[in-house]
């Protein structure tokens, strides 16, 4: 008897296609990074973080970006939040400090890191997540669009949720260096080459636009920068006196032409080794 055509295609389709992904334990931890081929949730077993009492300058994003993830964990209404700005003034410390101080409290809330380049596969992310008795902050680092970049449209998916909606446990936290996460020229260019310049823009611009929350990160004077070294001091023990920190720290700052709270970590970081204590 000849076999059917039709059926060694369908053999060979079904030898071809992906094992299906296996339920993730989201019990596993408290933290986990999404990563693809084949898609998994990794967990983390210590998530690198500073407590939130230790980011200095910040105040306002802090208080906000805090009370609206004790209102998800709590399973009451919250938004997705931008938070943008100057470089190196802790937005990304800011949301892992965020559930950091969270977690002991509301221990099914969970932080789930999604790459940038990752962001075609977050629909699949989703359909984990969806339904599970968990809550997730789906958190994505630096996220910026350039020319012909379609990864937005991914990310809109997210946002607005299309057609079943964006998960109720899911929110996501984005950080990017730029309000409208595009280059201002490539905003500029796009406005006047168009046809019509209100449109060639419109769809990426409005991308920022679904973000409930926008928080804005500036770059902090000298004494944010030395009150931020002195926060460290004092929380790990090491003994300086003001005169002398002041001193090299704004030689720390010359030597990297910048001043941020990065740069003041990693002042601290050198001080701290030097004067014998450890970081943990």
């Amino acid at each position: 008897m000849i076999d059917d055509p039709m059926d060694r295609i369908a053999e060979a389709l079904e030898r071809m296609a992906p094992a299906p992904v296996p339920a993730p334990d989201l019990t596993a931890a408290s933290a986990f990074v999404w990563h693809t081929g084949p898609d998994r949730l990794e967990p983390v077993a210590k998530v690198s973080r500073v407590d939130i009492g230790l980011l200095l300058g910040v105040a306002r994003a802090r208080d906000t970006l805090l009370q609206n993830s004790r209102q998800f964990a709590a399973g009451l209404p919250a938004n997705n939040a931008l938070l943008w700005g100057a470089r190196g003034m802790g937005k990304s410390s800011l949301v892992k400090a965020v559930h950091g101080a969270l977690h002991v409290e509301f221990p099914q809330l969970k932080v789930v890191e999604l790459q940038r380049e990752d962001l075609p596969s977050v629909g699949r992310l989703l359909n984990l997540l969806r339904g599970a008795p968990e809550r997730f902050i789906l958190f994505c680092d630096d996220l910026s669009f350039g020319h012909d970049d379609a990864h937005y449209k991914s990310l809109k998916a997210v946002l607005d949720g299309g057609i079943e909606g964006r998960p109720e446990n899911v929110v996501l936290y984005a950080t990017s260096n730029r309000r409208h996460l595009m280059p201002r020229d490539m905003i500029e260019n796009e406005r006047g080459s168009a046809i019509n310049p209100a449109e060639a823009v419109e769809e990426k611009v409005s991308l920022s636009d679904c973000f409930g929350l926008w928080l804005g990160f500036h770059a902090c004077d000298q004494d944010q920068y030395l009150a931020m070294i002195r926060g460290y001091c004092d929380a790990y023990d090491v003994q300086i006196d003001d005169a002398d920190l002041r001193a090299q720290a704004i030689e720390w700052q010359a030597t990297r032409g910048s001043r941020s709270g990065r740069v003041a970590w990693q002042f601290f970081t050198d001080l701290a080794g030097r004067r014998g204590v450890a970081l943990v």
